[in-house]
C-alpha cells in the first residue's frame, strides 16, 4: 500500500479477497498459520528407508510386514525457520505507516491449469479497488 509522506493506514488481510475467472464469490484471505502444513524446503530430502528384514517359518509358509513404512518429518529445527520467515513475510496488520508491503495467503482447491484470470480486491479504510494479476 502506497500513500503521500507519513501517511498512515489501519490493515488488515480482511480487508483482500480474491476473484478467479471473473466469478462472484470471492476468496477470502487465510492466515499466514494456514500455509504451515504446506511449506516445503526444497534442499531437505527425507532419510532412505532401511531395509525392511523378510522372515520366514517352517510351516507357516512365510511371514511378511505390510505395514507401511514411517512417514519422515522434516527437522524442527528447519520446520520452525521456515515458518518464522513465512511470518515475518505477511502483511503486518493494524496502524501501519505507508507504504507497506507484505505477503497474503488465499486458498483455491481447483486446479491451477483451469486459472484464466485473477483479480485481487481492496475494500477497507482506503476505499475500494480491484487489481488485475496475471495468472
Amino acid at each position: 500500500m502506497v500513500g503521500a509522506p507519513d501517511a498512515r493506514l489501519k490493515l488488515s488481510r480482511d480487508d483482500f479477497s480474491l476473484r478467479i475467472n471473473g466469478k462472484k464469490a470471492l476468496l477470502p484471505t487465510q492466515s499466514y498459520v494456514s500455509v504451515f502444513s504446506s511449506l516445503k524446503d526444497p534442499n531437505w530430502a527425507p532419510p532412505e528407508p532401511a531395509e525392511k528384514s523378510k522372515t520366514t517359518s517352517i510351516g507357516s509358509g512365510g511371514s511378511q510386514d505390510n505395514t507401511p513404512p514411517p512417514v519422515p518429518h522434516m527437522p524442527l529445527e528447519l520446520q520452525r525457520a521456515m515458518e518464522q520467515h513465512v511470518q515475518k513475510s505477511a502483511l503486518a496488520e493494524g496502524d501501519r505507516a505507508l507504504p507497506q508491503a507484505g505477503l497474503i495467503f488465499f486458498e483455491y482447491r481447483g486446479k491451477p491449469k483451469n486459472i484464466k484470470s485473477v483479480e485481487l480486491v481492496y475494500n477497507g479504510a482506503a476505499g475500494q479497488t480491484t487489481v488485475a494479476l496475471q495468472p
